[in-house]
């Protein structure tokens, strides 16, 4: 089957949430990729198999199957799609309770969403920092990594300005 069927097969999968099979459709469509000698899309298959098996309770298969991953997009200068690898990597890591390891790859991959622009999706990479130190007692840092989050979101959603609100009061208490 080419890997852009098997593809669309694991998005309908994953939005169903049957997320193991909707891995093993996008573990699938990378081998179609890597088959194919396109290693961009290859890798683009490997962080969706990534999301899904974490999503599917699978931690340490997700950090295998992203593994990687934010290299080749950093050698082709797709710093965005390198900076949600390193996010997707950060997650997987948290979910394994490697708390330090997971903090490098979401500063990383902030640092890299931050040069392309990419506020909203840094903002979701920093909260996700946030609930990190906040699951190790870091309740000043937390609170520091979502306002650093959201104050260059442009457009923000009714929650993300209360949130901000919120932020600004607790640190002028």
């Amino acid at each position: 089957m080419q890997p852009n069927l098997l593809n669309d097969l694991a998005k309908k999968a994953y939005q169903k949430k049957d997320y193991i099979q909707a891995a093993a459709l996008f573990n699938q469509a990378a081998d179609g990729y890597r088959q194919s000698q396109d290693p961009m899309l290859e890798a683009e298959m490997k962080n969706n198999q990534s999301v899904a098996l974490l999503q599917g309770g699978e931690a340490q298969a997700s950090l295998e199957a992203v593994k990687g991953t934010d290299l080749t997009f950093g050698k082709a200068g797709d710093l965005k799609r390198q900076g949600m690898a390193l996010a997707n990597q950060g997650a997987a890591l948290q979910a394994l309770k490697k708390k330090d390891e997971a903090a490098r790859c979401y500063v990383d991959s902030a640092e890299l969403l931050k040069r392309t622009g990419e506020m909203d999706l840094r903002a979701e990479v920093l909260k996700s920092m946030a609930s990190l130190q906040i699951s190790h007692g870091q309740f000043t840092d937390a609170v520091m990594s979502m306002q650093e989050g959201l104050i260059e979101v442009k457009q923000p959603s009714f929650k993300q300005k209360l949130l901000k609100k919120l932020l600004f009061l607790r640190l002028w208490r």
